[in-house]
C-alpha cells in the first residue's frame, strides 16, 4: 500500500518512478481525530483539509483504503494490516519520527518541492552551514531550474526586482481594480464535512476558533488548476507592484491565494511558476510582477521548506531575545472587535474569517505586535499554524519563530522585522480611520506600534546596537525626550487589547 498524507493530495504524490507507487497499487489515507483534539485549529481551516481529502477519496474510488480512525497508528493497523506500506517523506518533523517509527513502513523522498533535501544540504555546507542568505539561494534555484533566465543571465539582466514592488495602495480607492480571485463552490462534501464539525463540537470532542462560512480556497485538483488560471490571466499583472500594500476592503489586493493549494498538494510549485514565466513571455504580464511571484514560490517557500529540515528539530526551541510572556485570550480568540486599533482590529478580523491574510499584515501587524510585546515565540509560532489555512509546522517554523520573531538571533534574517506606524500609514489606508496616530508616541493618541517599536529596540538595545541594520534606530533612543514615558506607558499597557 502506499500511504498519502492529507497534504500529499495532487497527481505527483502518485506517480509511478523507482521511488514512489506503481500505476496499481493500493492507497492509504486516514484522517485522524485526534490531530484536531490536540490543537485548537481554526474552523475553516479543519473544514478545507477535511474536504481536500475527502475529495481526494473519491476520484481515488476503490483504489483507495479510506480509514476514519482516532489515530494514525490505529488507522494503519487496522488497514495495512502487517503489509508493507509506503509513503513519501512527511512535511513535519513529529510525521517524519511516527512513520521512522512504524514497522513495515518504508519512506520515500519528499515531493512537491523544486529542490532534493541533500541538494539543499550541500549547498548550505558549502556556504558554511550558518548566514544562508536568501538571495543566493534563490539565484541557485533560478540557474538549476533555467527560471527567468536568458542564457546564463536572469531575464531583465536583474535578479530581483523588488524596488519595483513596494509600491503604497493607490489613494482614494477602497480596491484594486482587477479580476476578482477565483472561489470554488460547496458540494455534498463539504456539506458533510460541516455536519461532521457541527456534531464534533457538539459532543465536546473537540474545540475550533475562528468562523467556517463557505469554503474559500480550493479542496480538488481542479479547483486549484482553475484557481492558478484564474490568477495568471487576470491578476498576476498587477501583482508586483502592490504586493506589500494593505487596503482594509481588499485584503486579497492581487495575490494568488495558492498557498493553501500548493500546502496541500494540489498544485506543483513547478507548474506554478512555469505558468507565471509563460505568461512574460508571451507579453501577457510585467516581469517584475512575474519575477516577484517566483521569488515567493522558487525563492522564499522553497528556502522555508529547506531550512525546516537542515536547521533540525532544536531549532523549534531557539528564543534568543528570551520572550516568554503567553498570548492574551484575546489573541487566541480572534477577538477583532476587543481590539480599537484599526490596522490589527481590521487584520485579526479577517483571520478570525477567513483564516487567511497575506504576507505583510503576517509580518508587520500580526507578527510585529507579537514581537513587540514580548510573547513566546513558540506560542506565536503555534497560533499561525492553527489559524491559517495554508498553516503547516514546515510553514510557519522558520515564518513565524526564525524571520517574524527573530527568535533564531539572526540565523534566517538579518535584523527583526518591526516598525513604528509610519510603515503601516505609508503602505496603507488603515491609518486614517484609526483612534491612534502613527506619529504620536505618548499620550490618548499613541500609536502602539510607534511606542511598542521605541520599547522594543529600548528592552534590546544591547543586542540590536550591534546590529549595522538596527545600530542608526538604536543610536536615536538616546535622542528620544520622552523615552521614560514610553517605557512607563508600554509597561502599563501590558497586553491588553491596543
Amino acid at each position: 500500500m502506499h500511504w498519502l498524507f492529507g497534504d500529499q493530495l495532487g497527481p505527483h504524490f502518485l506517480t509511478a518512478d523507482e521511488h514512489g507507487p506503481g500505476s496499481d497499487t493500493p492507497v492509504l489515507m486516514i484522517e485522524a481525530r485526534s490531530v484536531f483534539r490536540r490543537r485548537r485549529f481554526h474552523r475553516a481551516k479543519a473544514h478545507l483539509v477535511l474536504s481536500a481529502m475527502r475529495h481526494r477519496a473519491t476520484e481515488l474510488g476503490d483504489r483507495v483504503a479510506y480509514v476514519r480512525a482516532e489515530t494514525y497508528r490505529d488507522g494503519l493497523d487496522r488497514a495495512a494490516r502487517g503489509r508493507p506500506v509506503g509513503v513519501h517523506h512527511p512535511t513535519s518533523h513529529a510525521a517524519l519520527r511516527l512513520v521512522r517509527a512504524l514497522p513495515r513502513v518504508t519512506v520515500g523522498p519528499a515531493r512537491g518541492f523544486l529542490v532534493p533535501m541533500a541538494d539543499f544540504a550541500a549547498w548550505a555546507d558549502g556556504h558554511g552551514g550558518k548566514r544562508l542568505r536568501q538571495e543566493d539561494f534563490y539565484h541557485w534555484v533560478r540557474r538549476g531550474h533555467d527560471l527567468l533566465m536568458d542564457g546564463g543571465r536572469p531575464a531583465g539582466d536583474r535578479w530581483n526586482l523588488d524596488h519595483d514592488n513596494r509600491e503604497p495602495p493607490p489613494r482614494d480607492t477602497a480596491s484594486l481594480a482587477i479580476g476578482r480571485p477565483y472561489r470554488p463552490r460547496e458540494d455534498d462534501i463539504d456539506e458533510e464535512v460541516r455536519h461532521d464539525l457541527d456534531r464534533w463540537e457538539r459532543d465536546g470532542d473537540v474545540s475550533f476558533v475562528g468562523r467556517d462560512g463557505p469554503r474559500l480556497f480550493p479542496a480538488t485538483r481542479a479547483e486549484a488548476r482553475r484557481a492558478l488560471r484564474r490568477f495568471v490571466e487576470h491578476r498576476l499583472a498587477t501583482f508586483g507592484p502592490y504586493e506589500d500594500a494593505m487596503l482594509a476592503a481588499d485584503p486579497v489586493m492581487s495575490h494568488s491565494l495558492l498557498s493553501s493549494s500548493l500546502n496541500l498538494g494540489l498544485l506543483d510549485p513547478a507548474e506554478c511558476v512555469e505558468e507565471a514565466e509563460r505568461a512574460w513571455r508571451a507579453g501577457r504580464a510585467p516581469l517584475n510582477s512575474v519575477e516577484g511571484f517566483v521569488r515567493q514560490i522558487a525563492g522564499w517557500r522553497e528556502y522555508v521548506w529547506q531550512l525546516y529540515w537542515y536547521f533540525g528539530e532544536d531549532y523549534r526551541r531557539s528564543n534568543e531575545l528570551r520572550h516568554t510572556a503567553p498570548l492574551p485570550d484575546w489573541w487566541n480568540d480572534l477577538d477583532a472587535d476587543a481590539v480599537r486599533a484599526n490596522c490589527l482590529r481590521t487584520v485579526l478580523a479577517q483571520v478570525r474569517d477567513t483564516g487567511w491574510t497575506h504576507h505583510i499584515p503576517r509580518l508587520m501587524i500580526l507578527g510585529s505586535h507579537a514581537l513587540q510585546r514580548g510573547w513566546d515565540p513558540a506560542a506565536v509560532t503555534d497560533w499561525f499554524h492553527r489559524c491559517f489555512v495554508d498553516g503547516y509546522d514546515w510553514v510557519m517554523l522558520p515564518n513565524v519563530l526564525g524571520m517574524s520573531q527573530y527568535a533564531d538571533g539572526g540565523r534566517m534574517t538579518t535584523k527583526p522585522y518591526t516598525s513604528g506606524g509610519a510603515y503601516i500609514n505609508r503602505m496603507s489606508d488603515l491609518c486614517g480611520p484609526c483612534a491612534y496616530r502613527p506619529g504620536d508616541r505618548t499620550g490618548e493618541r499613541a500609536c502602539p506600534y510607534t511606542a511598542g517599536y521605541w520599547a522594543f529596540l529600548d528592552r534590546h538595545r544591547e543586542r540590536l546596537a550591534g546590529n549595522q541594520r538596527t545600530a542608526r534606530p538604536v543610536r536615536q533612543l538616546d535622542r528620544l525626550t520622552d523615552l521614560a514615558d514610553v517605557r512607563e506607558q508600554e509597561r502599563k499597557r501590558g497586553d491588553t487589547p491596543p
